[in-house]
């Protein structure tokens, strides 16, 4: 990747470790706390100076915590994550979404096929690193890096047993066949975003756009995407893969935006590939 598109990408992968987080459990305790009654008023009123008080000392101990815990724009995305999660093709899109580890990088990719072949982002594992992965329900395995396209920051992984066992039977995403889109068409995006594992979030695509080192258009997404999002798959309402989000940029007209590798490079690369038999994935 050149200098001038790492300095274009402000989507950089976070180093900070992920931490699980159960949506539904989040909407669970929200829904709750709606149910519960309101108490009646009994015995000496509670001065209201006394609740101030002690409301502005948690605070104060609340915000001393947060910058380890939480920025603010993650209160926003994990509320839209508990909402989506709510519907049950989200669910089971977050299934395929795989943490990948290599060195000090932490993104995110998703899984293609039930035999453990994922897509991610080639920043994320160009450090000659070794590759580890981690899905949501079937664990971790190590990850093999079958091929890799510097120059649409794509690569392909494969997940491999420790004990050297057959990988089958795991969740995936199917991917569409081409790029193909309506201008503002409606897509959900997973991924691993400020520590957390596994977020769902929503936006719409604007169309391509150029890039200065870039010999081919991208995708443009109006969409809230953050740290750790890359290697998200952008997901169409017929829940096929139709883009890879890689980074973001400020643009004039549109702000800030997200950005996202169309997957027809993924299978112009792959029908490329010589001496390799991927047929299985294609």
């Amino acid at each position: 990747m050149s200098e001038e598109r790492k300095n274009n990408n402000s989507d950089m992968i976070d180093d900070d470790l992920y931490e699980e987080f159960e949506d539904e459990e989040l909407m669970e305790l929200l829904e709750e706390e709606k149910r519960k009654p309101k108490p009646e008023k009994k015995g000496p009123v509670f001065p209201k100076w006394a609740f101030w008080l002690i409301a502005i000392m948690m605070f104060i101990n609340v915000i001393a915590v947060i910058p380890n815990t939480f920025s603010l724009p993650a209160v926003d995305f994990l509320f839209k994550s508990a909402q989506l999660s709510t519907n049950s093709d989200i669910n089971t899109y977050q299934k395929s979404i795989v943490v990948v580890e290599s060195g000090k990088s932490k993104g995110t990719g998703f899984s293609i096929s039930q035999d453990g072949y994922i897509i991610t982002n080639h920043h994320v594992i160009d450090n000659g690193e070794k590759v580890s992965l981690a899905y949501p329900e079937a664990g971790l395995f190590q990850g093999e890096v079958v091929a890799e396209f510097e120059d649409v920051d794509l690569a392909l992984l494969k997940a491999k047993r420790v004990d050297g066992q057959k990988v089958e039977a795991l969740p995936s995403l199917p991917l569409a066949e081409e790029t193909s889109f309506e201008k503002r068409e409606h897509v959900y995006f997973i991924g691993n975003p400020m520590r957390f594992t596994g977020i769902a979030n929503e936006g719409e695509v604007i169309g391509y756009t150029s890039l200065d080192d870039w010999e081919q258009e991208v995708l443009m997404l109006d969409a809230p995407i953050y740290h750790g999002n890359s290697g998200s798959p952008v997901i169409n309402m017929q829940g096929e893969v139709i883009a890879v989000v890689f980074a973001t940029i400020k643009r004039e007209q549109h702000g800030k935006v997200g950005l996202a590798i169309p997957i027809s490079y993924y299978h112009q690369k792959i029908e490329n590939l010589e001496d390799q038999s991927l047929d299985e994935i294609q």
